[in-house]
């Protein structure tokens, strides 16, 4: 897991460091200067319509609605409530989750997914070792521990909210389930949009990277996909026992020490993380020649925030024509 990062810097390198944020908060500003950022009891304009419905984060006091929460103006059609800028992890059907096996439960595993209660995966709910449909039985119900055991990273899909409160995840498909040789990193949710693409094969590093709308986030190696993980024959056997033995290449090893470092860093500095942000990143490190232990010392954390001012200039001169 991620711990908050301590940098230490000389007094050149913060006066960067505020340049460079500063710029950002003037960029971010003029990028947003069509929204509405408001803080708590700021009155929110509705230009006097009727029937206008308070929804999450507003209220009413004396006439007039006013925010209850600090974050950006929403609308949707009568609709007026307020997006919190630094919300935490609120689960939607269909989100790529990373998580971590906590107990292993009958006919259930119980996941912790960075929510406020842990999620359940159902053994009905997970595509069994031998690749075949059909009923699950006893004797997969005893089988459980050599699918899933305590603190095995899994990735998953959320499958929604049951009749009992609890939530529930499936993992139906062949990209989803456990995660092995690799890092489990835990950033704010926030900086995880949600988005059409969530597994990347990175291929020029042998490396898979899953950012978990969670704010879990898995850099390992790159696994190539399960088409039947049943034993037939000994010689099968063999290759089962050569995998248990398996270690994972240096130089991989140090791609995945790399691509995790970035993704500290880009957490650290509050910026969004993407597949782009996290390359760059990572590219940028390599073509300074910055060591990976490195890559967490103050001057590459000055030069990613100076790094991130150019690329947003560029893309609103692009924006602008």
């Amino acid at each position: 897991m991620m711990r908050e990062l301590q940098v230490s810097l000389n007094q050149t390198q913060k006066v960067r460091l505020q340049a460079a944020l500063q710029h950002l908060s003037d960029l971010a500003s003029q990028a947003s200067s069509s929204t509405l950022v408001v803080t708590v009891s700021d009155t929110i304009p509705v230009n006097g319509e009727d029937g206008i419905l308070k929804g999450h984060g507003t209220s009413e006091l004396d006439g007039k609605v006013v925010a209850t929460l600090c974050g950006v103006v929403e609308r949707v059609n009568k609709l007026v409530y307020v997006r919190t800028l630094r919300a935490r992890y609120k689960p939607e059907v269909g989100d790529i989750i990373v998580g971590r096996v906590i107990e292993i439960a009958p006919k259930r595993w119980k996941l912790e997914i960075n929510f406020s209660q842990n999620a359940v995966l159902m053994l009905q709910s997970m595509n069994l070792p031998d690749g075949i449909q059909r009923r699950r039985n006893a004797v997969d119900e005893l089988n459980m521990r050599s699918i899933f055991e305590e603190n095995d990273v899994v990735c998953a899909e959320v499958r929604g909210f049951q009749h009992d409160g609890s939530l529930h995840l499936q993992a139906r498909s062949q990209k989803y389930g456990k995660l092995e040789r690799g890092q489990l990193l835990r950033v704010p949710a926030y900086l995880v949009k949600r988005r059409k693409q969530h597994f990347h094969d990175l291929e020029q590093y042998g490396v898979d990277l899953i950012l978990g709308c969670n704010g879990f986030i898995w850099v390992g190696e790159h696994a190539a996909p399960r088409v039947n993980d049943m034993v037939v024959d000994e010689e099968d056997s063999m290759v089962k026992d050569k995998e248990q033995h398996y270690e994972t290449p240096l130089e991989i090893r140090q791609h995945i020490c790399r691509i995790a470092n970035s993704v500290r860093l880009l957490a650290a500095l509050g910026f969004a993380l993407s597949v782009e942000a996290i390359i760059d990143t990572t590219e940028a490190s390599k073509s300074s020649n910055v060591e990976i232990k490195d890559m967490l010392g103050s001057e590459f954390y000055v030069q990613t925030a100076e790094r991130e001012v150019q690329r947003r200039i560029s893309i609103l001169k692009k924006k602008r024509g």
